[in-house]
């Protein structure tokens, strides 16, 4: 009895020990071949036909261009695509999230200080992450989610450790779901055996399914001498001896899978709860760029200079040596062309033309994919201020939230089955749950990075306003609008022992971080500039405040408390920083350019 449950609790182990490996599903079969014939699949076949030419755009393959020569002969030659596919999911992606999004745990009763257990369990949580170089994969996966569809991730169990899969669009197969989520699946892992002479591809398809309140996992092999054939089903312990066919756990809330999809309805298949990408509705304008930049590139190489010459001129021998450089192809011999001498025949390249067709068509393609017109297009101005970026950045910000809800909802199913997986203890080599909480007892919260859709100068100025009402503390400041670390923020402020001592002191029993007027820091010595150690940052942040008084994009009073909040000055010496107020500098062209609008317009 006691070998047959450690027999069954070593299958289980062996389950959740496997990943998903990368699949090349291209299935183009018969019969039975493709996987959507597989009874349990219902899904259209035709969606996985979509996905496949989704990821042929995205990783810019297309057929070479058959043409004819001159002389009637039948030529080939590569076909010459702007890969705006991959540029487009690459800039999505990075905008929605990266490595400075922050996924946490909660207290769900808003508690303002979150229990022990709560604690531990985002530790567990932060160290699990960690270890799955979760950020980083999430924006790589993410960008092909968002050029085929979606994307899927699978926690699974390495030794006394919880590891994640990442599933492809085309590795992902829904069984049932309902309006809200995708509750059963199928994923597909291919390999590839030689026996002999011949290749072998098998195909594992692993079912997750809902089966009396159970959570059911079974596995099926498929071997096949035809890559794009899934073929006839065989043991498993021809590749996975260890493998259960089936494994039944009791007690789980959700599956242990989690998917992601696209926003917005799918309009290829209406009722597929498939996503679809950015490809699928853009595939007209997108082969309109692609050609338009081939025959620019086409006509770059056939418009390279050519000179007519008679033909005699290159012909070679003893007695003739050679008249022009040999090693040229710009001359052209021409027989009977004695009269003519030599002659440019080049072709002007219609550069212009073609320019300005691909930045229309780019334009176009912007709009369908919900960017903001002009995001994948070089500015001819020079580069645009932060005001300008966040005032036509709204289509761009609009997609981006409808992303990010989706994606805060996939990181908080996929938070839910790491837990309910690290529960199970009888699946670990410890034969111990590596760490157990209730299902509802923690609220998973995700912080994202809102920095490219921020004015930091419109933020350094309402913080100023805030700081000098007494509403925001010193170090709060500094870290927001200065990017400083806590020891650089000590630094600052004279916490290190290094800053000369400052006398915190201050009338009236207030607070040094909330007083409005006079000075906020006070030395209890006459140490002048020169004798202040300051280092590199904070010099260059100070002749930052001062250029901006003196070019009149910050107020002399606001710069004052600015310099005495975040500096060893008192008020003063700020006066004497900041030079005589009559002192004033050439704004910058933008800024000067801005202002002599705003006059217009008023």
């Amino acid at each position: 009895m006691v070998g047959e449950i450690m027999g069954v609790i070593q299958t289980i182990k062996n389950m959740f020990k496997r990943g998903v490996d990368s699949v090349n599903m291209n299935v183009n079969g018969k019969d039975i071949a493709k996987i959507t014939d597989h009874p349990k699949i219902g899904i259209d076949s035709l969606e996985y036909a979509r996905i496949a030419e989704n990821f042929k755009y995205y990783a810019n393959l297309f057929p070479d261009v058959n043409y004819k020569s001159s002389f009637g002969d039948n030529k080939k030659r590569e076909f010459k695509s702007l890969n705006v596919t991959k540029t487009a999911a690459r800039r999505l992606a990075s905008i929605i999230f990266n490595e400075k999004c922050k996924v946490t745990l909660n207290d769900p009763t808003d508690k303002k200080d979150v229990s022990k257990e709560i604690k531990e369990a985002s530790e567990f949580l932060e160290q699990t992450l960690y270890d799955n170089n979760f950020y980083n994969l999430f924006e790589l996966n993410l960008e092909k989610g968002i050029a085929s569809g979606g994307f899927a991730m699978r926690p699974y169990i390495d030794g006394d450790k919880i590891k994640i899969s990442w599933i492809r669009a085309d590795q992902f197969y829904p069984l049932r779901s309902n309006t809200n989520e995708i509750s059963e699946c199928a994923i597909a892992t291919k390999s590839i055996q030689t026996e002999g002479d011949t290749n072998y591809y098998y195909t594992l398809l692993e079912f997750h399914e809902w089966q009396d309140e159970k959570y059911v996992i079974s596995n099926e092999l498929y071997k096949s001498d035809n890559s794009n054939v899934v073929g006839k089903q065989v043991p498993l312990s021809i590749l996975y001896p260890d493998l259960a066919e089936t494994v039944t756990l009791e007690g789980l809330k959700r599956p242990l899978f989690a998917y992601f999809r696209t926003p917005g309805a799918n309009n290829k298949s209406l009722e597929s709860p498939l996503g679809v990408g950015i490809v699928d509705n853009a595939k007209e304008i997108l082969d309109t760029i692609n050609n338009t930049h081939d025959q620019f590139s086409w006509e770059i190489q056939m418009g390279q200079r050519r000179v007519v010459v008679p033909a005699e001129f290159l012909k070679t021998d003893e007695a003739h040596p050679p008249m022009f450089d040999s090693d040229q192809n710009v001359f052209a011999g021409v027989y009977g062309a004695e009269n003519i001498g030599v002659k440019d025949i080049t072709t002007p390249i219609r550069t212009v033309q073609y320019k300005d067709a691909i930045s229309h068509l780019i334009k176009e393609f912007e709009v369908q994919v919900g960017l903001s017109v002009g995001s994948m297009n070089y500015a001819d101005d020079g580069i645009k201020t932060a005001t300008e970026i966040v005032s036509n950045n709204s289509m761009t910000y609009q997609t981006r939230s409808s992303y990010l809800t989706m994606v805060e909802k996939v990181i908080n199913e996929l938070i839910h089955s790491i837990f309910e997986l690290a529960g199970y203890g009888e699946m670990f080599e410890s034969e111990k749950p590596l760490f157990s909480i209730e299902y509802d007892s923690y609220l998973v919260t995700v912080s994202f990075e809102d920095g490219l859709f921020v004015d930091r100068n419109k933020q350094l100025e309402n913080d100023l306003k805030v700081f000098v009402a007494g509403a925001m503390p010193k170090d709060q400041f500094l870290k927001r609008n200065y990017n400083l670390s806590d020891e650089e923020v000590k630094l600052w402020l004279g916490d290190e022992p290094d800053t000369p001592e400052r006398d915190k002191t201050v009338p009236n029993g207030e607070n040094d971080s909330f007083k409005t007027s006079g000075a906020l820091l006070n030395f209890k010595d006459d140490n002048t500039i020169q004798k202040v150690s300051m280092n590199g940052a904070q010099v260059t942040a100070l002749i930052n405040i001062v250029q901006q008084v003196a070019s009149k994009q910050l107020p002399r009073d606001s710069a004052i408390s600015l310099i005495t909040a975040s500096f060893p000055f008192d008020e003063e010496k700020a006066n004497e920083i900041l030079g005589d107020e009559s002192f004033e500098i050439e704004p910058p062209k933008e800024q000067k350019k801005s202002n002599n609008n705003l006059n217009e317009g008023d």
